[in-house]
């Protein structure tokens, strides 16, 4: 039926797919009866609304069956596990054999909605195709009653995951059933299951029509005499020769943790090279994902197990198994025979038992890296990765380095950059890069230590030479360095190539929550979200950050409970009491006096930074009370900055939020940011062009806010044309505002309403609506002015939660959703 009304060329949207059936239920209703099946079906129907509300589903279709979508995989497992108990407990109450089957795979689907007239006709409301759609349906097809199935990568992500079950998910029980043979798929797929012991059924599903066991060779029955025979002739002496290698429980994306190198050479110079050699050769994997050295700290701090004890077999797997992942690899490095052996044991971390063991020789210490890459290639082999996949991976000599000093330092650099000693970081990278001055990595190191001490400038030479250095990078660091420079280039905006790193490599979590944090600055709060929570899982040793972007999605959509949830965690992994983050919250639920009480509790502000941050929540705290004094006694409250000419700038353009929205214009202030501006937007090849530009237009809307139309229009005459050629789409939604706003100053109404009418996506800033409101009341259009009152009022988080440019310009944002009591909705 073509009644869509998307676009045909829609980009695919990660999901996760369920498909529920009730089983037998056409027997059931000719058991029961039309007018009793009617009323089973009525009360089904309201369980699963209510199990939909809960987990955050989207249903899609539905007859004696479910199909929904989840943005999170642990949400579909949970509407899952809840609907398997449910059907059945409403099946024991009407005496009923009431059960139901599940199949929950996660992939790339193409969503549109049907247009009014298609589904008048009969039409879904919401149309979803892609491969993922019939693999999802043939494992719910393959389940047996009460049985949940999932894909490999619904299992990977569930299972790491099911902490947030609670202690259900703690008693949850996983079976691999092994591969399968789909029809329509050309790939073999691994099936497992989960469910709750007493209750699943936990047993191996039955082939249908399109789906099959894939049986290795001596299973199939062709074969199975003549195995009977073979194995009558050969015995037991031949069996024992012939034994296969132990098998490794061990799937796509598990995770492993490295132990320290077990160094018997006598040479000092491999204890820490050769362990940075292992990962930067496993972290090429798309297979294998290695457990940080970040969260392997971290968990050991959990342990209370001292800093500088070896992270030997044992204290290893004692960290796997704390942090489920699935092996541990212990590396060692010896002399034999005058040649230098590097060994690598797989460990079980539950029994301890080497499962597996590897090794190559090295004539000497150059050859070692070689060493290195061929144990790790046939290790990565070993665990189910495909030899294409594995010889795809740049070679470790030339993705790292041969100087093994400059092997050293680099890993010396990356632990102190990790425990934030920025200034003994900055010199171990230059001491590797003095050792290998082609050593790619280190110069991309280097360049994201400048970045992270805010010296973007300092940062470029390091990125531009790693640039040049590409084809010494695995895939994974180019798409990083990719990232990066596009972060670093003033005209750019790096959400697509964080994006892309995200996508492709889903358990790098730098890719992942910076591409949350994108999406988060553009107010698209919903993809933001996906990729915030998969940048949230308990492997992310800096999951603090992406948790406290879900936050503020959590707050700018009115769900002021999870946000605060949200915001405490974020608290608790960074070891603080408190935030202004959380104060917001409090704020937006009119709970002043708990903000209050909050905010006088904060530590002193470490940096100028955290100085601004505080000052802008006790200003929103008076904002929302329409209480200007406080809000000029909260600018007072703290020390302008002096290091930063930008904070300093941004204080200001602060004061003059208060002033607009305390009706009290100040033309010397808007002046005085006006020429201290100006040599900044000079510097166009600085990486911070964007938000110097961004802060410009914000001064041009203040301006016209309080009636200083003839500063507005000199700065939009020299300014407006960089503004124009700039990616960064919050630039442009803000060019778009202060030109509207031009136009309603020359009595333009009309064609500011033309302006910002595109803009209205559900990700315009809210200051847009406030403009659009205002042409509205110029055009005398009285309902389409309570409109925009009423979204004003129904998105009064959306205030507290714009993100852009230091969230300069949230007081006014929830000043503005205050307005007269007498137009609010009833």
């Amino acid at each position: 039926m073509n009644g869509d009304i998307g676009p045909s060329t829609q980009a695919p949207q990660l999901r996760a797919l369920l498909f529920t059936d009730l089983c037998d239920s056409l027997l059931l209703v000719e058991r029961i009866g039309d007018a009793a099946a009617a009323e089973l079906f009525q009360h089904h129907d309201r369980l699963v609304l209510a199990l939909q509300q809960q987990w955050n589903g989207q249903q899609i279709d539905r007859s004696d069956g479910l199909f929904l979508l989840f943005e999170r995989a642990i949400d579909g497992l949970g509407f899952a596990l809840d609907y398997q108990r449910e059907v059945q407990k409403l099946g024991q109450q009407r005496q009923l054999p009431l059960r139901a089957r599940a199949g929950l795979h996660v992939g790339e689907v193409l969503i549109w909605d049907n247009s009014p007239e298609a589904i008048n006709a009969g039409a879904k409301a919401v149309e979803v195709e892609g491969l993922a759609k019939p693999m999802a349906a043939r494992l719910m097809a393959l389940a047996r009653p009460g049985q949940i199935l999932l894909s490999s990568v619904a299992e990977s992500l569930t299972r790491r995951a099911s902490s947030e079950l609670g202690e259900r998910g703690e008693k949850l029980q996983w079976r691999s059933h092994g591969p399968w043979l789909f029809k329509g798929a050309s790939t073999v797929q691994e099936v497992f299951e989960v469910g709750e012991s007493g209750f699943a059924p936990l047993r191996m599903p039955r082939a249908t029509a399109k789906a099959r066991r894939k049986l290795p060779l001596w299973r199939r029955p062709a074969a199975l005499a003549a195995e009977v025979a073979l194995i009558a002739v050969l015995g037991i002496g031949g069996w024992i020769l012939l034994r296969p290698e132990p098998a490794i429980a061990f799937a796509e994306r598990d995770w492993v943790v490295v132990a320290d190198v077990d160094n018997r050479s006598g040479e000092p110079l491999f204890d820490i090279s050769l362990q940075r050699a292992l990962l930067m050769s496993l972290e090429q994997s798309r297979y294998v994902n290695v457990l940080s050295d970040g969260k392997v700290r971290e968990s050991r701090e959990l342990m209370q197990v001292p800093a500088d004890r070896q992270l030997n077999r044992q204290l290893a797997s004692d960290v796997a198994s704390r942090e489920g992942a699935r092996m541990v690899l212990a590396p060692s490095i010896g002399l034999a025979g005058g040649r230098y052996v590097v060994s690598v044991d797989l460990l079980d971390p539950t029994s301890r038992a080497v499962v597996r063991s590897y090794r190559a020789e090295a004539r000497d210490p150059e050859q070692v890296v070689d060493a290195v890459d061929d144990v790790i290639g046939r290790l990565r082999e070993g665990l189910g990765e495909t030899v294409a996949s594995v010889q795809q991976s740049v070679p470790l000599p030339q993705a790292s380095t041969r100087n093994l000093q400059a092997l050293k330092s680099f890993a010396l650099a990356e632990a102190a950059l990790g425990r934030r000693r920025f200034s003994e970081s900055a010199k171990l990278y230059e001491a590797a890069l003095d050792a290998d001055p082609d050593f790619a990595m280190a110069h991309i190191g280097l360049a994201k230590l400048l970045v992270r001490v805010d010296k973007r400038a300092e940062a470029l030479p390091y990125l531009n030479r790693a640039l040049a250095l590409g084809e010494r990078l695995p895939h994974r660091e180019r798409l990083y360095l990719k990232a990066w420079s596009s972060e670093l280039r003033p005209e750019n905006w790096a959400l697509e190539d964080w994006r892309v790193l995200a996508d492709v490599y889903p358990d790098f979590f730098a890719g992942l929550s910076n591409t949350s944090w994108y999406l988060l600055v553009d107010n698209r709060f919903a993809e933001a979200e996906r990729y915030g929570h998969a940048a949230s899982v308990p492997q992310d040793v800096l999951r603090a950050y992406p948790i406290g972007y879900v936050g503020w999605i959590q707050l700018g959509t009115n769900r002021y409970d999870e946000a605060l949830r949200s915001f405490q965690v974020a608290e608790q992994l960074t070891g603080r009491n408190g935030s202004d983050m959380r104060s917001d919250v409090l704020v937006a639920q009119r709970r002043y006096k708990e903000a209050q009480a909050l905010l006088a509790q904060l530590p002193k502000p470490r940096d100028e930074l955290q100085t601004i941050m505080h000052q802008r929540a006790r200003v929103l705290l008076a904002a929302d009370q329409d209480d200007c004094t406080g809000m000029n006694e909260a600018m007072a409250s703290e020390p302008a900055p002096t290091e930063s000419a930008d904070f300093a700038i941004h204080v200001r353009l602060m004061q003059a939020v208060v002033d607009t929205a305390c009706e009290k214009p100040d033309p010397a202030r808007l002046a005085e940011i006006a020429a201290q501006l100006k040599p900044l937007m000079a510097l166009t090849h600085e990486p911070n062009l964007s938000d110097r530009v961004s802060r410009l237009l914000m001064l041009v809307y203040l301006a016209q806010r309080q009636g200083n139309t003839a500063l507005a229009d000199a700065l939009l005459r020299d300014h407006d044309a960089l503004a124009a050629q700039l990616k960064n789409p919050v630039v442009s939604k803000w060019r778009t505002i202060v030109l509207a706003m031009q136009q309603i100053g020359r009595n333009q109404p009309a064609r500011a309403e033309a302006l910002l009418l595109p803009l209205m996506d559900g990700t315009e800033p809210l200051q847009a609506r406030v403009v659009l409101r205002e042409a509205q009341r110029r055009l005398g259009n009285a309902e389409e002015f309570q409109k925009q009152n009423e979204w004003l009022f129904a998105h009064r988080g959306r205030a507290f939660a714009e993100v852009a440019v230091m969230q300069l310009m949230q007081p006014l944002s929830v000043h503005d959703t205050l307005g007269d009591a007498s137009l609010r909705p009833r």
